[in-house]
């Protein structure tokens, strides 16, 4: 399904192979957060979504594990205002420094929304309402940050 999707969206798109159960299990213990169903079931069709020249539109398990547990852990070194950005899963970056993500709470995302996050001011929005929304806006450079 979701290659399909990404497919009709951009022939570019580029995948690798699923991401095994371990892999998944991986999130779940290291950062004691449950996958997004939408975002899971994405990574057992492929571990990872990059366009040409190896942008990333969705990062494979691995980096995701990798970045929200560096971003995590800068959080903490930092000013207690960006406390709150350790409750976000973030999945992908725009190239810039911000970061994409769900809003989690108790391990687990609140909702579908994909939320954007400003490294420069530090500010939060909602991007999209879906991951699929997302990927289609992103991908096509509907969406901006």
């Amino acid at each position: 399904m979701w290659k399909d999707y990404l497919i009709s969206i951009s022939k570019e798109c580029q995948f690798k192979a699923p991401a095994t159960e371990a892999d998944i299990l991986l999130i779940k213990r290291d950062l004691d957060i449950d996958l997004p169903k939408k975002l899971a079931d994405l990574y057992k069709e492929t571990n990872g979504v990059f366009g040409n020249y190896g942008s990333s539109f969705i990062w494979s398990t691995e980096q995701m594990v990798k970045e929200n547990l560096f971003f995590g852990a800068t959080i903490h070194e930092q000013d207690v205002s960006m406390r709150s950005l350790d409750t976000f899963l973030f999945f992908s970056d725009a190239g810039n420094g911000d970061l994409f993500g769900y809003s989690i709470e108790n391990g687990r995302a609140q909702n579908d929304d994909i939320y954007v996050w400003n490294h420069e001011d530090e500010s939060r929005r909602v991007i999209a309402s879906s991951l699929e929304e997302f990927l289609k806006g992103w991908i096509l450079g509907e969406i901006s940050v």
